[in-house]
């Protein structure tokens, strides 16, 4: 088995509480797949279904073009890594690495052989006769990881496995893990909370939000073409701006993009034109990275943003400059959150209604009214008066207090209508 398709697999929990709706995902053969997303958004719960240790509500899981949703966890070939290392605090490293061969009754002196390549490959052969309890984390994690590789799996199943350790360690075994399993070539399905890690190990990445599918594709797709602005604002090691703009088009001479106080204009030449011009008269959202923007001088002919400089934040290898212009910021479009009409009804006691509500969900309809929208002017999501975030190098160019002329890259405009979905289609 070395192939895992989840083909419209649904997972809802005792009470109505749905985990995971309706994921239709693909990891190919010796594919690195990482799933992304905020905690609860149901992703360990998609890693659990697959290795078996939950139960699918609905839908069909294949493992290397087997329907694998009755198979017991031992029938599918497939190891799992967790976040604290699961080892067995009476063993050795040596006899939590053989453990999975010695229960496969393996022959010893291969077993032997092969916990000892093992160990060297992941640097910890000098610890093969330590317990866990006196390893570091980061050591108890190539242990962990030692345990799942060696009796040769078809699948590696990874749940957030660095997340316990530090931001040096983290780094170190991001790139031991990447290394690794490429070298095997073996399916690997990884889970993290962590853009940095999904951006540097994924083959692809598949983000995850409220149980649903966001956007999948490689690491650059899904950065430089986000598919939704729940996508692109949870890719950014900085906040996105997520700023709210009027389209109109001035005598049909070029679209504008009204920000209140300063507009950007997009000529009809723009491949993007046709795609924002279907929303005139409309708000919609402009997602801007701090990298897009920059101090600009007077003679710069480009897009400007005017303001003042109301802060400053030192990184180490750069500088944030925080600007008010007057523009209205928009917070991250949530879509509507099926689980919380059932979490109501669980909640009252209403079994005939959750039944009815979950099988309007798996069906495809609504399990309860439309959230009101929280905007004022309905182009979603919540608006409020923000800082612009900018990027200024190594060298503070601005002072706090100062006015600031903020230049801006209208080729790397995000453009979302209200609802947080991409208004020109990625190019994939």
């Amino acid at each position: 088995m070395s192939t895992v398709v989840l083909d419209n697999v649904t997972k809802v929990y005792p009470g109505g509480y749905l985990a995971v709706d309706r994921m239709n995902l693909r990891a190919g053969e010796g594919e690195l797949l990482v799933l992304l997303g905020p905690s609860g958004c149901g992703k360990s719960t998609l890693l659990r279904m697959i290795a078996g240790l939950e139960e699918i509500t609905s839908g069909d899981l294949w493992l290397g073009g087997t329907l694998a949703n009755d198979l017991p966890p031992r029938d599918r070939d497939v190891a799992m890594i967790f976040q604290n290392g699961a080892l067995y605090p009476h063993r050795t490293v040596r006899g939590n690495i053989a453990f999975p061969l010695e229960i496969a009754k393996a022959d010893p002196e291969m077993v032997k052989e092969r916990v000892t390549e093992l160990s060297k490959a992941l640097h910890i052969d000098e610890t093969l006769d330590r317990r866990p309890g006196t390893l570091s984390g980061g050591q108890r994690q190539r242990v962990a990881m030692g345990r799942a590789i060696v009796r040769q799996p078809s699948i590696f199943l990874m749940d957030e496995p660095l997340s316990n350790l530090d931001a040096g360690m983290r780094t170190e075994l991001r790139m031991e893990i990447g290394a690794l399993v490429r070298s095997l070539g073996v399916t690997t399905i990884y889970v993290t909370h962590d853009q940095v890690e999904a951006l540097t190990l994924a083959d692809r990445i598949a983000i995850m939000n409220r149980g649903v599918l966001q956007d999948v594709g490689t690491p650059g797709q899904v950065y430089n073409d986000p598919a939704t602005a729940f996508t692109a604002a949870f890719l950014n090691s900085q906040q996105l701006n997520l700023l709210s703009a009027t389209v109109r088009t001035p005598q049909n001479q070029f679209i504008l993009l009204d920000f209140g106080p300063h507009q950007i204009t997009i000529p009809w030449s723009d491949p993007r034109a046709y795609a924002i011009s279907q929303y005139v008269g409309r708000q919609i959202i402009v997602g801007l990275r701090p990298d897009c923007l920059a101090p600009v001088p007077d003679t710069f002919d480009g897009p400007v943003f005017l303001g003042r400089v109301r802060a400053l934040e030192y990184h180490g290898h750069e500088w944030l400059a925080y600007v008010e212009t007057g523009i209205m910021s928009v917070s991250v479009p949530e879509p509507p959150d099926p689980r919380q009409a059932v979490r109501e009804l669980a909640a009252s006691g209403q079994g005939g209604r959750i039944r009815s509500a979950m099988r309007r969900l798996l069906s495809g309809g609504e399990a309860g009214p439309e959230p009101q929208d929280q905007s004022q002017d309905g182009s979603g999501g919540t608006h409020r008066r923000a800082d612009l975030i900018v990027r200024i190098g190594s060298r503070p160019v601005w002072r706090a207090g100062e006015p600031a002329r903020v230049g801006v890259d209208a080729s790397r405009l995000l453009l979302f209508a209200s609802d947080g979905s991409r208004i020109d289609p990625p190019q994939r």
